[in-house]
């Protein structure tokens, strides 16, 4: 398979009035994205940031974004990503953090003071990404390369940070062409002959900043498939492209595939969908079926991490044919070259069907495919090689001694008719350690519940110890660019409504 750096510079064959990627109605072609990458490179190269240079990016769902992306992982330099929709104070921070050698940005960041100085502090160069144009905005001390000969990493790139602060995690050109090759392995699919930038439109719904969506833009890329870049989800922009182009697949993130329920977007609008991916986080088999029923369309879930650069394991449409009935509720099975074991606490490899916890061996991961990569989720193997999911250990809430799993009580709570979506978490308890706590998003955004009904339900799904202590409601649960729930403003609206409530 052609690599993803090779692949990328393969896209200079295509005709300058290709179509590359449709944002907001506007179809950008390969000469205008083309300008701007080798403005970006030729900038950087002016600054002395070479093969190996570390530059950050502020990756928003535009199309100066991925040239960007094309301008320095077709030259082999390593992109930092910032994230442009965290507060100001988070981006800089996370700027300080990183010591990149350049930073790329959008013109409306270099018009807030905090920015320009933390940059000027660094002591870095900046420059302008905007409409098509690639300018300086702050120089730097020096301009000397910063490259090791000897850095492989590709992409430096922030995980969710659902369960507590993101960590950085360095991504290299050996995981992502191993990450390549295996969903080619698993789909069956790579790039063909044709004519580049040609062929079926891609759909990248998830923000470009968070692993699933930058797979979308790499995958699109390196099979030299048009794509349309959706700046945020939203039901009426991704109905609108999924009816403009008729994608055969698209990604549809849980929290996502509720929101098309709800709206009751008619069967037609969707009909060119042969299957519809999702792995961004759980995704309930009730949630699943419910959407198969509606739009007899398929469900691939999905399982992977930003740590082994994308899935690792899932579903095909030939294998949900043959199990879903009979395995609904699995992640899939591991795509080729990726072995995957469960272990109890001391390391031994547990039989089929037992719970403990997974272990990755693939190409993918930082260590190779030589090392097994030890995870924090809870899963079982069972006897046909399906995976599931069954909870997080860093996520056990141990209360008086019982272990409590977030995820159990979580879908406990799903099933009763008035809950739309819940998370639970631990509080810390002066007596017990730890008691779970539960926040309920509630169908059509409805706020009013009776707490002590809610849980006089979960008893009887639920032992006495797994039932929360408080319940609360809220209009929508807060959500990360990835679609999950995000732990850290989770609690800050517990903390207002906690004190509202006092």
């Amino acid at each position: 398979m052609t690599g993803i750096r090779q692949a990328l510079r393969e896209l200079w064959s295509a005709p300058d009035d290709a179509r590359v990627l449709q944002q907001d109605g506007r179809w950008y072609t390969w000469g205008e994205v083309r300008l701007l990458v080798e403005s970006i490179d030729h900038e950087l190269s002016v600054s002395g940031a070479s093969e190996g240079s570390r530059i950050a990016v502020v990756l928003g769902n535009r199309m100066e974004s991925i040239a960007a992306l094309i301008a320095l992982l077709s030259t082999g330099r390593t992109i930092t990503t910032l994230n442009p929709m965290q507060p100001v104070g988070r981006l800089t921070a996370d700027l300080r953090q990183a010591l990149p050698r350049v930073v790329l940005a959008p013109g409306e960041l270099w018009e807030i003071d905090e920015f320009v100085s933390t940059v000027s502090e660094l002591a870095t160069d900046g420059y302008v990404i905007d409409a098509g144009m690639a300018h300086r905005a702050t120089r730097g001390a020096a301009s000397v390369d910063d490259a090791s000969t000897t850095d492989t990493v590709a992409i430096e790139m922030f995980t969710s940070g659902t369960t507590g602060p993101p960590k950085r995690v360095p991504l290299t050109w050996r995981q992502l062409d191993a990450a390549m090759s295996a969903v080619h392995g698993h789909v069956g699919a790579a790039r063909s002959a044709r004519e580049p930038l040609t062929g079926r439109v891609a759909l990248v719904t998830l923000a470009i900043v968070h692993i699933g969506g930058m797979w979308g833009v790499l995958q699109a890329l390196t099979e030299a498939r048009p794509f349309v870049l959706l700046p945020r989800f939203t039901v009426e922009g991704w109905v609108g492209a999924v009816e403009e182009h008729k994608p055969r697949i698209a990604s549809l993130p849980p929290a996502a595939m509720r929101s098309l329920l709800n709206a009751e977007v008619p069967v037609d609008k969707l009909a060119s969908l042969r299957a519809v991916t999702a792995g961004t986080t759980f995704l309930s088999p009730d949630l699943a079926d419910e959407f198969i029923a509606r739009y007899d369309i398929p469900v691939l879930t999905v399982y992977g991490a930003t740590e082994f650069s994308g899935a690792v394991a899932g579903w095909t449409k030939p294998m949900h044919a043959q199990w879903w009935t009979t395995k609904r509720g699995s992640v899939g099975r591991p795509f080729p070259g990726v072995q995957l074991r469960v272990v109890d606490d001391k390391g031994l490899v547990l039989p089929r069907g037992e719970t403990g916890a997974l272990e990755v061996c693939s190409g993918q991961t930082g260590s190779g495919s030589d090392e097994w990569v030890h995870t924090s989720d809870l899963a079982h193997i069972d006897g046909d090689g399906f995976l599931y999911i069954d909870g997080r250990a860093d996520d056990a809430i141990i209360r008086g001694g019982f272990k409590v799993q977030p995820e159990v009580v979580a879908n406990a709570l799903r099933e009763h008719s008035a809950v739309l979506d819940a998370t639970v978490y631990g509080k810390d308890d002066d007596r017990l350690g730890q008691v779970p706590v539960a926040v309920v998003e509630l169908v059509d955004g409805n706020r009013v519940i009776d707490e002590s009904e809610l849980k006089e339900f979960l008893r009887d799904h639920l032992t006495g110890y797994e039932v929360p202590v408080a319940i609360h409601a809220v209009e929508s649960l807060p959500r990360s660019v990835s679609l999950k729930v995000d732990r850290r403003r989770l609690l800050e609206l517990v903390a207002e409504l906690e004190a509202s409530t006092a």
